[in-house]
């Protein structure tokens, strides 16, 4: 056990050791090298990050001891997230996946084999995985999926198309879901789950530049592409069921550590703008109207992580509403400061890939922001679930 992880014990004192620790360990001048370098920058970088989370034992902490981690507990994983955000360090979002999703559903489905394999990889192989969920015509409504998975001998013969597949043209792996009855009687039914070797013969990748001028989403096509029947996480035609069950411990988390963010952005933007907004009355109260929103954001994602801490499985109701109210609080936000920046805020720049969500280019910040009103569910389909599901409103 490394001091940072022997200190968790005391909140206190884990807090004191992160904030000692941090200024060394972030990755040098990571903002100008991935601004100078694009692409090879950003990958360095996170590399590089994850590499000294790794040595310190703070990459898997939150896995359990069994299995390389440390099982910190979700107080401390909450000063941790606070830590980052306070230092302005990069965030590790390449290994998203590999962190988090990838890892919860192998600890609840996955065979002895497939954790003894994949899990190590990630952790200190540095292995990155993606997931093959959404597909052209199944994104919101993931259960009408169509790419087929049909058994063989001893494997399973993939053909279709994924797509806003993250770090596709990275990946090592993906967690892929794929139909293997096609005649089941709910669509929800016949889904498999599966483990991709993204070097598998019969794929292709293609990126997907984005507004922002980054690729961070891939489409992959599949054609005959074989996966080994060992690959396969759980019994065959219950992946819809796997892929509810990733845990929201990590969903609560990853938004905690984004409103944190925020909330050191509005500080910074503050100083940034003071002379405008002391000069602009309308503006300053424009802006000011920005703190209360937050305030009640931390608020619901502090009662997020309450319920999960009281039950591991709960928070979904919650995390439905935060899901919604993040994305329109995120692009209010972003588009404001990008109207302060006025017409000189518009120069193109390198983007600052894992940089968090309100970096200091506000153009490219609000550009972005419209991810998060179509990730994991549309605004309009969250609001019909909250409608329906939540409140029970009749269609």
């Amino acid at each position: 056990m490394t001091d940072l992880l022997a200190a968790a014990r005391d909140l206190d004192a884990f807090r004191a050791a992160l904030r000692e620790w941090l200024p060394g360990a972030i990755p040098a001048d990571w903002k100008g090298r991935i601004h100078r370098e694009g692409e090879h920058g950003y990958l360095a970088v996170q590399r590089e990050w994850y590499a000294a989370q790794t040595a310190a034992g703070l990459a898997t902490a939150h896995w359990p001891k069994g299995w390389g981690g440390a099982d910190l507990s979700l107080a401390a994983q909450v000063v941790l997230y606070e830590e980052m955000a306070r230092a302005d360090a990069p965030n590790t979002d390449l290994f998203t996946i590999s962190l988090y999703h990838m890892p919860a559903t192998l600890f609840a489905y996955g065979t002895a084999d497939q954790r003894e394999r994949y899990l190590e990889g990630a952790r200190s192989g540095g292995d990155i995985w993606c997931q093959g969920f959404s597909e052209p015509g199944a994104g919101s409504d993931l259960a009408s999926l169509r790419t087929r998975a049909e058994r063989r001998g001893d494997v399973y013969v993939v053909n279709g198309q994924k797509i806003w597949s993250s770090y596709g043209i990275f990946a090592d792996y993906c967690l892929l879901l794929a139909r293997t009855d096609p005649g089941a009687a709910r669509k929800h039914d016949g889904i498999s789950y599966f483990i991709l070797d993204m070097k598998s013969p019969g794929l292709t990748i293609k990126p997907i530049r984005q507004i922002t001028g980054e690729a961070e989403f891939a489409e992959v096509f599949f054609d005959d592409v074989e996966i080994p029947a060992a690959n396969l996480i759980g019994a065959e035609n219950d992946g819809w069921r796997i892929a509810q069950s990733t845990l929201t411990a990590e969903r609560g988390l990853l938004i905690f550590e984004n409103s944190e963010r925020l909330v050191h952005a509005i500080q910074r933007d503050a100083v940034r703008h003071r002379e405008l907004l002391r000069r602009d009355p309308a503006r300053r109260e424009a802006f000011a109207a920005f703190y209360p929103r937050v305030r009640a954001m931390k608020h619901m994602v502090g009662e997020l992580l309450a319920q999960i801490d009281r039950d591991p499985h709960g928070g979904g109701e919650i995390a439905t509403y935060i899901k919604l109210y993040w994305a329109t609080l995120l692009q209010d936000y972003t588009g404001f400061t990008a109207q302060l920046d006025g017409l000189g805020g518009q120069i193109e720049t390198e983007p600052l890939r894992c940089g968090g969500l309100t970096p200091e280019d506000a153009t490219y910040a609000f550009l972005k922001s419209y991810s998060w009103t179509i990730a994991g569910g549309s605004n309009e389909i969250m609001r019909n679930v909250i409608a329906e599901r939540l409140l029970g409103l009749p269609r």
